[in-house]
């Protein structure tokens, strides 16, 4: 495999890990193996990401369209994010990553919230790089809230209309402060975003792999990291105009 560079590592890497419960089917099993299963993935990816220097990285944990599927299987899911706190928490300050999440975090179970806020803190001082769990998250819900928040702080005369650009509305979204992803990796063989990140990869490279995430390891994270450094990214201009930045 061709070797990545790493001066022109992506900032920050998001991934949307589908194919869990297909995985388990495959494997005879139950939904829940595929999810413990997957769990194994994300302690493979995050390790990685750290080693080779990946500063920030998004994971699409669990949208808000999950709180829909049968109860035993949110209840288990809910588990297996406490569990994996519970067993990360000290290789996140060993390795000085700091643990965020984004997405309407107060509706997760009780104790699970517990844990998240506690690991949230207790990694707050680390360096090396930013785990971000999209947690109870929908892109459009994102935008709604943060338009929201724009308009009271405008009606409370704290802005106004003339100053709103995208950088502002930006500092309104759950990622303000975080650059928007470079590029976008969803597993499972579907091509779609499912509703996340919106506003934040209107210019994200993506790449789709059909490999179900509990298969989903290291060699196939750099793969994708090499397909990105191979593309050209333009952001509206033209090569030549690249060529001169550059």
């Amino acid at each position: 495999m061709e070797e990545i560079d790493p001066a022109r590592l992506p900032k920050h890497i998001a991934i949307i890990m589908d194919g869990n419960g297909r995985w388990a089917e495959r494997h005879t099993m139950g939904r829940i193996a595929g999810h413990r299963k997957g769990a194994e993935s994300v302690r493979a990816v995050v390790k990685t990401c750290r080693r080779i220097g990946i500063r920030f990285l998004t994971l699409y944990a669990f949208s808000t369209e999950n709180w829909l599927r049968p109860e035993a299987e949110v209840s288990a899911l809910m588990n297996l994010l406490r569990q994996y706190l519970e067993k990360e928490s000290r290789e996140m300050m060993q390795k000085e990553i700091r643990l965020r999440a984004i997405g309407n975090l107060d509706t997760l179970e009780p104790s699970v919230l517990a844990k998240l806020r506690e690991t949230i803190e207790m990694t707050a001082g680390n360096q090396g790089m930013i785990l971000n769990l999209a947690l109870s998250y929908g892109g459009r819900d994102e935008i709604i809230e943060a338009a929201k928040r724009m308009v009271a702080d405008a009606q409370a005369g704290r802005i106004r209309a003339s100053e709103v650009t995208k950088e502002l509305f930006a500092g309104y979204l759950h990622t303000s402060g975080m650059p928007d992803p470079d590029m976008l990796i969803r597993t499972g063989g579907e091509y779609r975003i499912s509703n996340f990140l919106l506003w934040q990869m209107a210019y994200t490279e993506f790449f789709f792999i059909d490999t179900l995430w509990p298969d989903f390891c290291e060699s196939d994270l750099l793969k994708a990291i090499v397909e990105y450094q191979r593309r050209e990214r333009r952001f509206g201009m033209t090569s030549d105009q690249i060529g001169k930045r550059s």
